[in-house]
């Protein structure tokens, strides 16, 4: 089976670039920017040898796993584009919950319980299960962005500041392109309610509905310092709210985030 578009992307116009193999979806999608490819377009594949996620770190997808990069050229401003991630993580959470019926079902009360990790990540069980990424560059009068999103299939990387796991250990088996297909067909629902970041509001909304940790400690690394309070909300551009010991309420750009007894860890 290779990569296919689900039929509500199809249907909405996207484009896709399948490859058996690729340094980085992420660079394929910026460098077709560069020619002149306005998008929508994906670029997909099983096995990405050379990505990189937030602050260079390595993201390799070994085959069976997905690495897949959205490109939308759009009239926005880099702070609005940025909000985008939250629509991503809003797609994936939806794609994997229609992906993971028959293990729920099989499953039952053990079945696997995503969530939403600020900024960008899917949680299962409180470990890492997607990494999404957000790259934007001006092309001419308007700006390509790209979101990539990396998922553990079959699976998940070690020695990660969050412990990671894969859909197979989570016991859900479906392939990279049954996967894509239902992401596909989310990022539209999603990418349609964001509407160039005029939708914001509904997808924070829908966003907090999934929050993991949201009420919880927190420490957040922010390379100069650490910040510990309650994780409280996301503010309208996307910030993180950390309410402090004295009552402060703190927006976070950007940061490493631990949670409950991690955050003690995280901070130490």
């Amino acid at each position: 089976m290779g990569f296919a578009l689900g039929p509500r992307a199809s249907s909405a116009g996207y484009r896709l670039a399948a490859f058996e193999r690729t340094g980085s979806t992420n660079t394929e999608a910026i460098e077709h920017a560069r020619r002149g490819e306005g998008g929508p377009m994906w670029f997909v594949t099983s096995e990405q040898t050379a990505g990189r996620g937030r602050r260079q770190r390595a993201w390799i997808a070994p085959r069976g796993n997905l690495a897949a990069s959205i490109l939308e050229v759009m009239d926005v401003a880099p702070a609005v584009a940025a909000t985008l991630g939250f629509a991503a993580g809003l797609a994936e959470e939806t794609a994997l919950e229609k992906v993971s019926l028959e293990a729920a079902l099989r499953l039952g009360p053990d079945r696997p319980r995503y969530a939403l990790k600020w900024p960008n990540d899917v949680l299962a069980g409180g470990k890492k299960l997607v990494g999404i990424g957000l790259e934007a560059e001006a092309i001419g009068d308007r700006l390509a962005v790209v979101v990539g999103i990396g998922t553990n299939v079959v699976a998940a990387p070690e020695g990660t500041p969050t412990p990671a796991v894969s859909l197979a250990a989570l016991g859900v088996q479906i392939s990279a392109e049954e996967l894509f297909s239902a992401l596909s067909d989310a990022w539209v629902e999603f990418r349609g309610i964001w509407d160039n970041g005029s939708g914001f509001a509904e997808i924070r909304k829908l966003w907090l509905e999934r929050a993991a940790g949201l009420g919880e400690r927190v420490a957040i690394h922010t390379g100069a310092m650490t910040l510990e309070g309650i994780f409280d909300t996301i503010d309208d551009t996307g910030c993180l709210i950390v309410r402090t010991a004295e009552g402060r309420r703190v927006p976070v750009a950007a940061g490493e985030v631990f949670f409950g007894s991690a955050a003690s860890v995280g901070a130490a």
